[in-house]
């Protein structure tokens, strides 16, 4: 770490720090996208869990989550300072603390990690630790600085949660929660790469090597759209796996082909363009891919609850 992360992060808090800040810490909107993902895993699986152990399923995991943002907060405090969307994170607004943090995110890690298993099982409990330590140590503390493939390999810390709510169900991992591990997967990539073209002047000035930053927006637009056509061929494909059924696929059709439209017209357009409309049109497709992860997993659950009640059988 820099000497900057470090007087970052060892300062004292300027202003007392309300709740909310210590909320802040734990990132509650990825959180959000966790524990539906998670949600969805568990309950797709084929195991009945009783609501008490599900619902202490989804806190344990979700607070899992959140000291994963909180240690990521504390390590990247230094390019929070500097960025202009996380400026007003706690650390760098001087609400709170990098040691608080620390000592939070290590404090939930264990707690979550821990009840984890003693509430379900200790597969979920070792995949939630190994997702914990991806995100920290593999993506937080090396990719993220290191590489423009960060978002790629890195996104699998995202994509963990499904299969970390379908071991709590089961004992186990399948080939259904792989495909939900391999959807999110894919999904990360243009989700994220979107969201940098328009927020490029933030990393350069963080010095992250995002693609936009090491290879240029021109290369970074191509790069949305290969994904997205890799992407839409597996989301599309699994419809006719064990997760799929006709919801399903009439959902992944409809939303691949907006989503496709969406990263043809990203490729379709230069510099002058995006920044005469201020990006609208990335900014679109990052709105939608919000919305596409949401719908799939939506879907898979239905498709789920379905073949329970035997509309299918």
């Amino acid at each position: 770490m820099t000497d900057t992360s470090i007087n970052t992060q060892s300062h004292v808090a300027q202003n007392e720090a309300q709740f909310s800040d210590y909320f802040a810490l734990l990132k509650p909107r990825v959180m959000t996208l966790v524990v539906f993902t998670a949600f969805v895993g568990l309950l797709a699986a084929p195991n009945p869990v009783h609501p008490f152990i599900a619902f202490c399923a989804i806190l344990f995991i979700a607070i899992g989550g959140g000291a994963s943002g909180a240690l990521n907060m504390w390590w990247d405090a230094d390019i929070d300072a500097v960025m202009k969307r996380t400026q007003r994170r706690p650390i760098p607004a001087g609400k709170v603390t990098g040691d608080e943090a620390l000592a939070i995110g290590m404090a939930l890690s264990a707690f979550s990690v821990v009840f984890l298993g003693l509430a379900t099982n200790w597969v979920a409990a070792g995949l939630l630790a190994f997702t914990i330590f991806f995100y920290v140590v593999i993506y937080t503390m090396w990719l993220k600085r290191w590489t423009p493939q960060n978002i790629v390999i890195g996104g699998a810390a995202g994509a963990f949660p499904p299969m970390i709510g379908w071991a709590a169900a089961t004992g186990g991992v399948s080939v259904k929660s792989v495909l939900m591990f391999c959807l999110t997967f894919m999904w990360t990539p243009p989700h994220f790469w979107a969201l940098a073209l328009f927020m490029r002047k933030d990393y350069d000035n963080a010095d992250v090597p995002m693609l936009t930053v090491t290879h240029g927006r021109r290369a970074t637009r191509v790069h949305i759209l290969a994904y997205t056509v890799l992407l839409a061929i597996l989301a599309v494909a699994a419809g006719f796996t064990s997760i799929g059924g006709p919801v399903y696929i009439v959902t992944s059709v409809l939303l691949n082909a907006m989503f496709l439209r969406g990263a043809v017209q990203i490729w379709r357009r230069d510099e002058d363009m995006s920044e005469e409309d201020n990006f609208l049109v990335e900014r679109k497709f990052f709105k939608l891919s919000l919305l596409y992860l949401f719908a799939h997993f939506g879907a898979i659950l239905i498709e789920a609850g379905l073949d329970k009640i035997g509309v299918w059988g």
